[in-house]
């Protein structure tokens, strides 16, 4: 097929080319910069590593450039995506990557059009973010740890529990950012952002006890606070299968994951405290309606706080229990709450 634009009559089918030198070139350049001028966690340069080699090689099937690509050929590569199984959310990313892509292009004057600009991914229908129990949650923090490495797990956990950390932010702490004096932890979250959390007296124990284990680790010139069996530092996904296995040998009924404690932390600060803007502060986001999802959780302590504070809902509670009971004296009903 001659070099163009992606045919309007293609089916959508599977992402299956082998992306050509000219197409990997500039993507190489783009991850560079990402690196060491935008700073960004290894990570994150890795997941658009990913999509956009995915899209390298949806164009390499077409015998499509970086410079072919429009708006409709973007549309067919959402539609295959979305063909193969990806969520809205997943295609979002993809599309985000795109588009952070195209801006570096035209900036280095190695493209003119951002063909991502007014393509948007289908909607996916919003998925509350599942949490722990507390009294589950705790039980598995406080299980005792059967080895060496167990140590640094249960100290990992404690601190994702505590603050509410991403898993790039707990990969990413250095000896330095942490203050054992004060509580005090130092993370750089997303978008290169700064921000200083309070670190739990359990989590602070935690990390006490992995210190000598790690000193047995490492050399003078590791800096991470949680390091591998090597010595070296811990990567995102080895944090992931640490959690997963010690969720399985403590008991847990669900399958754990670094995420589903930052939501846990969330909602059970937010049960708590009923402060919003304080949770949004300390799960570093930048707009505060990605903290109100939270807010929807626990319809169960939010009808028992209705039926403790309501006035109408308390008169319900005192009829059903005892007709012949008066309203003020009904238990549970104490207006200095």
């Amino acid at each position: 097929m001659a070099r163009g634009r992606v045919p309007r009559d293609a089916e959508p089918a599977s992402v299956s080319g082998e992306p050509t030198a000219e197409l990997v070139g500039p993507l190489e350049s783009f991850l560079q910069h990402l690196a060491s001028e935008r700073r960004q966690a290894r990570h994150t340069c890795l997941n658009y590593r990913r999509d956009l080699m995915r899209l390298a090689g949806y164009l390499a099937r077409h015998t499509l450039h970086w410079t072919d690509l429009d708006g409709h050929g973007l549309r067919r590569y959402v539609a295959v995506l979305s063909h193969e199984g990806l969520s809205g959310r997943s295609i979002a990313r993809h599309l985000s990557a795109t588009r952070r892509f195209f801006d570096y292009l035209i900036r280095e004057r190695l493209a003119t059009d951002n063909p991502a600009l007014d393509v948007r991914a289908p909607k996916s229908p919003k998925k509350l973010p599942q949490v722990v129990d507390v009294d589950q949650l705790n039980g598995l923090l406080d299980a005792a740890p059967d080895d060496p490495l167990e140590v640094r797990d249960r100290a990992m956990f404690e601190l994702f529990y505590s603050s509410g950390l991403r898993l790039s932010e707990l990969a990413g702490i250095d000896m330095d950012d942490l203050d054992r004096q004060s509580g005090e932890l130092r993370v750089v979250g997303k978008g290169d952002k700064e921000r200083v959390l309070p670190v739990g007296r359990k989590a602070l124990a935690a990390i006490q006890a992995w210190l000598p284990v790690r000193q047995g680790l490492v050399d003078d010139r590791e800096a991470a606070l949680f390091v591998s069996q090597r010595g070296q530092r811990i990567s995102v996904r080895n944090i992931q299968a640490r959690l997963k296995r010690w969720g399985l040998a403590k008991g847990a009924d669900q399958r754990l994951y670094p995420h589903l404690l930052r939501h846990s932390f969330a909602s059970h600060m937010l049960e708590s405290s009923g402060d919003l803007r304080a949770v949004q502060e300390l799960l570093g986001h930048a707009d505060i309606s990605t903290t109100q999802v939270y807010t929807h959780l626990d319809f169960q302590h939010l009808a028992h706080i209705y039926d403790q504070s309501h006035p109408r809902a308390k008169r319900r509670q005192a009829d059903s229990r005892d007709v012949s009971t008066p309203f003020d004296e009904a238990p549970g009903n104490d207006y200095s709450s």
